[in-house]
């Protein structure tokens, strides 16, 4: 007996290290030290020598249940994406620059392609945001797992001036919101997704003509990424006053995390285009409106507050960072909350 066939493969391990190697470097930031393989990946903090008080900012989350789409269109690439976006993008939305990024993989076979594969999702997640891949871990589960199964996460961590952390405690009534689209789905909401669909091979390759695309394509795209849209922002002059990233619990439990007492959010649903996945799974699950905003982003990704005459400014910066945004939008004096109408 030995460790391969108690159902562990080491030699694959090696494997899968040496492939994800290019992906890796091709994230690397001038702080980083040393390579991949070691026992702690390393990162340089003197630069942040030059902030008045700089404040490490951490986030950590997954892909939830979307990966169970990966494995039935057998799709690895973007997957890695949605991890580091889930990551990042909420130590942006405090006004922080993600610095570096660990993954973690569980699978219950060690496949070194697909692994690979993965990773290079997650060096795509990292180059968009500016971070570092500097390690991570992939641990085969056997007899934990099925072969062909695996589960990703992930750990960011960023740095922020402590002047310039975005905690909405600013926030009055008469500031506007800002929505900053999403790409769909993004990582939230899948198990009731899966719930109103079928997952199948022959279900997801499907064409609908309202998405322009298979229902898997359009499910399957991968989470925004908004580090680059709220640090164009910032480099424009304008003071972001509060920031909600929209993922699990939509619109009504994530709007008012940016809120102070005393104030409210008004949102009106139709100051944008809605995405047709979102018409498509209401429709064919029959899930009520308020469901719907309670679960998914609905097509917005992000929400920013700002004071009414930074809003142009801030929109230009947005859409030179290659995103699209809506005034969606505005602050009320009111009980701590979200209407929308």
């Amino acid at each position: 007996m030995d460790y391969k066939k108690a159902g562990v493969d080491i030699e694959a391990g090696y494997k899968s290290v040496e492939l994800m190697k290019k992906h890796v470097k091709e994230t690397f930031r001038p702080e980083v030290l040393g390579g991949l393989g070691g026992f702690a990946g390393a990162f340089d903090l003197s630069g942040i020598k030059n902030m008045e008080e700089p404040v490490l900012l951490s986030g950590t989350d997954g892909c939830g249940t979307k990966v169970k789409l990966a494995f039935i269109m057998d799709k690895h690439d973007t997957i890695g994406i949605d991890a580091v976006a889930m990551c990042v993008n909420d130590i942006a939305c405090s006004g922080g620059e993600p610095l570096f990024f660990l993954d973690y993989i569980a699978c219950g076979k060690n496949y070194p392609e697909k692994i690979a594969t993965i990773v290079s999702g997650i060096a795509e997640g990292c180059k968009q945001s500016g971070c570092a891949l500097i390690g991570g871990e992939t641990a085969e589960h056997p007899g934990l797992m099925p072969e062909d199964e695996y589960d990703l996460a992930g750990f960011a961590v960023g740095v922020v001036d402590k002047k310039d952390i975005i905690d909405g405690s600013n926030i009055k009534a008469g500031d506007v919101l800002v929505g900053i689209a999403s790409t769909g789905v993004h990582s939230n909401g899948f198990s009731l997704v899966r719930s109103v669909f079928e997952m199948s091979e022959a279900s997801l390759n499907t064409y609908y003509d309202e998405l322009g695309k298979t229902l898997g394509e359009a499910l399957i795209a991968p989470t925004r990424i908004y580090v680059k849209a709220l640090k164009n922002i910032k480099e424009s002059g304008v003071t972001v006053k509060g920031c909600s990233h929209i993922t699990g619990g939509g619109f009504y439990e994530n709007v008012p995390r940016m809120l102070p007492e005393g104030v409210k959010a008004i949102i009106k649903k139709d100051s944008y285009p809605v995405p047709p996945i979102f018409d498509l799974i209401a429709k064919n699950g029959n899930v009520a409106q308020q469901m719907m905003y309670n679960t998914f982003n609905m097509g917005i990704g992000m929400v920013i507050a700002l004071d009414k005459e930074d809003v142009d400014t801030a929109m230009k910066a947005i859409e030179k960072a290659g995103d699209t945004c809506f005034v969606v939008g505005e602050i009320a004096d009111g009980t701590k909350g979200v209407e929308l109408c």
